[in-house]
């Protein structure tokens, strides 16, 4: 299998009612590390959070007005484009609210921004197969050494043998998982690691020098924000404009999810990934229009998981001085 579907299968697998899944989320400070999966526990301050959005908050702006007095665009630390686009997001979901004051338009957060909404980050890398691992040594030590999330696991189809676990580093768990039954062995616990503490970043590896920077407590706690959010706004399910059109694509029951199943592959398929009319199976479907047959995947993440779709507050501003409830 694929690592991409894989990635899918540990996800359906691993979902449960009292977390939040999702996929490809950046976990480096200065570099684009990419965590296969984020997992993330909820913290007493949960509630709080999902009631504000359903859809991510930018992190420049939860910094520029986590203060209770409106402020101008300008106090969003970003480049002006970036900043913009941040505001407008914020506005069409929700978070922010736009005042004006004769020519002079200020903005807050609809509700105050809850500093404990998350309990725990955990970052899962996938390697179907051992015997083929890519970068993942130096993947996972950048995670630990890094220390943005609260633990570590490799999970894999592979059997894992004593050589395997001595290439992973000590605080990273292991997993040996069937995508076909959806059974998980865990080999190795996780270990905690320390997201208060300082944390080393590898920003380049030169055969002869690795480049390496110090990352501060509070480069981390922004990092932290940064992919809870994006996490939980983000989600793991293919879209419903992900699925192909293809005849020997169907729905099937995976876990918490219904994926895209492959009958010239024999199995499930990430569709972004692996579908299309470039594929040596793709037989064009009668009905190109497959998007009445696909699942809900914002209804199925409601009903798996912790997050919560078009919570019914706050207002959503669609215009200075309008507001109007996001449709359901």
């Amino acid at each position: 299998m694929r690592e991409a579907a894989f990635e899918l299968a540990v996800c359906a697998h691993v979902e449960e009612r009292d977390r939040v899944l999702a996929r490809q989320i950046g976990t480096g400070v200065d570099t684009r590390r990419i965590a296969d999966v984020i997992v993330l526990d909820p913290g007493p301050d949960f509630e709080t959070r999902a009631s504000i959005t359903d859809r991510a908050i930018p992190p420049v702006v939860i910094e520029a007005f986590a203060a209770s007095d409106p402020r101008p665009a300008a106090a969003v630390d970003a480049h002006p484009e970036h900043a913009q686009r941040a505001i407008e997001h914020a506005l069409d979901a929700g978070a922010l609210v736009a005042e004006r004051d004769g020519r002079r338009t200020t903005y807050r957060l609809a509700r105050p921004y809850p500093d404990d909404w998350v309990d725990s980050i955990v970052a899962i890398e996938n390697k179907p197969d051992l015997d083929r691992p890519g970068d993942l040594r130096a993947q996972v030590r950048h995670d630990v050494s890094l220390g943005v999330v609260d633990r570590v696991v490799l999970v894999t189809a592979s059997h894992v043998t004593g050589a395997h676990e001595h290439r992973v580093p000590d605080p990273v768990g292991i997993w040996q998982f069937d995508p076909a039954s959806g059974e998980r062995r865990v080999v190795r616990e996780a270990l905690s690691l320390d997201p208060d503490d300082w944390g080393l970043e590898v920003l380049d590896r030169d055969p002869g020098a690795w480049t390496i920077e110090t990352v501060d407590q509070s480069a981390k706690r922004r990092r932290r924000i940064a992919i809870a959010e994006r996490a939980y706004g983000a989600g793991w399910r293919p879209s419903r404009s992900d699925w192909p059109a293809c005849a020997r694509c169907s729905a099937v029951s995976v876990g918490t999810a219904t994926l895209p199943d492959c009958a010239w592959a024999d199995r499930i398929v990430d569709p972004r990934a692996e579908c299309g009319p470039d594929c040596p199976g793709f037989e064009a479907a009668a009905d190109p229009d497959v998007a009445p047959s696909t699942p809900d995947p914002d209804r199925e993440r409601d009903n798996s998981s912790a997050w919560v779709r078009d919570p019914p507050g706050p207002y959503r501003q669609v215009g200075l001085d309008q507001f109007s409830r996001k449709s359901r």
